[in-house]
């Protein structure tokens, strides 16, 4: 019964409300919403509800926002500690830098490995994106948005960003979490109105 109210509410969510057509990718993009959606209210440290699905909002899906990346790896760079949201720090490394442009407008974003996933089969080849840009505090979750990527995505020093997928932190929907703060290196001037947006509050 839990599983056919979520997909009734995504449903509305995301077809009543996003200008859908027939374009392939703008399907690709929904879909993947849908999944996002339904891993956050399964995950056994779920920060939402199945109710709150409704709350959650995005931008359309804007094919611009899928930008081939110049990868610029990093092997030399140190293992530092990431603050958090709850004041504690996680260790972390510098894995490569994302070269990029939009709209005639360049701009980079370094790419970070988690050094507790190394020896985790299943997360040693994850790697992740945490952003700042223009649009937090107005349209976006003030505290930043992640991408996640995997290793073999960074193939020939070339990689797909695409921030129709960028994510808010835990964070976003409800507190005791510790999720990582974008370093400086990844605070943007620039307005990504791509991907999730800030988290309407229930009321209740």
């Amino acid at each position: 019964m839990k599983t056919i109210f979520f997909f009734t509410f995504i449903g509305i969510a995301l077809f009543g409300n996003a200008q859908v057509n027939s374009d392939h990718y703008t399907q690709e993009i929904l879909l993947h919403r849908l999944n996002s959606r339904k891993e956050l209210i399964t995950e056994s440290k779920a920060p939402i509800q199945v109710a709150d699905t409704v709350l959650l909002d995005y931008f359309s899906p804007n094919i611009t926002w899928k930008i081939r990346a110049e990868i610029v790896f990093t092997p030399n760079d140190s293992v530092f500690q990431m603050p958090t949201s709850s004041g504690k720090t996680k260790p972390y490394k510098r894995f490569a830098i994302a070269k990029m442009k939009h709209d005639n407008q360049e701009f980079e974003l370094s790419i970070y490995q988690n050094q507790t996933f190394l020896n985790n089969p299943d997360l040693n080849d994850y790697l992740f994106i945490p952003f700042l840009d223009a649009t937090n505090g107005e349209t976006t979750y003030e505290g930043g948005r992640y991408i996640d990527l995997r290793i073999h995505e960074l193939e020939n020093g070339l990689a797909e960003i695409d921030f129709n997928k960028c994510y808010n932190p835990y964070c976003a929907y409800s507190s005791g979490y510790n999720c990582p703060v974008p370093p400086v290196a990844n605070r943007l001037k620039l307005p990504i109105e791509a991907g999730e947006k800030k988290f309407r509050k229930s009321n209740h």
